[in-house]
């Protein structure tokens, strides 16, 4: 992805494109699936961790990014779709792959609405499957 696009996506989002900021997210769009700190930490070797911490709670807040806790110990996270504004309309499942480690959005499948009992309010919901992810079944030969 060329620069100007990723330029673009980040004024769309009202975050001003500096030259670290068009590198991490450049390295974020490349995953396919969810990815931690320590995942981008290891990618941008000659970044420093506070850079990126700072980077990454910069793109949480203007809803770039979305976080997961897939409940491996550490959070995960994901670029969010253009229409994205990280509110309870745009909440949707992800599936940890139990074999692989990946933790994948699975945006076509909305999390169910669940009724709460009176006086209560919804902020929040972590939908998480887990399982085998596609790859791991056709490489791994699980079925």
């Amino acid at each position: 992805m060329d620069t100007k696009h990723i330029e673009k996506i980040l004024h769309y989002r009202e975050i001003k494109p500096t030259a670290i900021r068009i590198l991490v997210l450049e390295a974020m769009l490349h995953h396919a699936s969810a990815f931690s700190l320590s995942d981008l930490e290891s990618e941008m070797g000659t970044v420093d961790k506070s850079t990126l911490s700072r980077t990454i709670n910069l793109f949480h807040q203007h809803h770039l990014i979305h976080s997961i806790d897939d409940g491996s110990g550490s959070i995960k996270y994901s670029v969010c779709r253009d229409d994205c504004q990280c509110s309870l309309g745009d909440l949707h499942v992800h599936f940890h792959c139990n074999k692989c480690g990946n933790t994948y959005c699975m945006e076509s499948i909305s999390i169910p609405d669940i009724p709460l009992p009176r006086n209560f309010r919804l902020e929040n919901v972590n939908f998480v499957m887990k399982g085998v992810c596609a790859q791991c079944v056709t490489f791994g030969g699980d079925s």
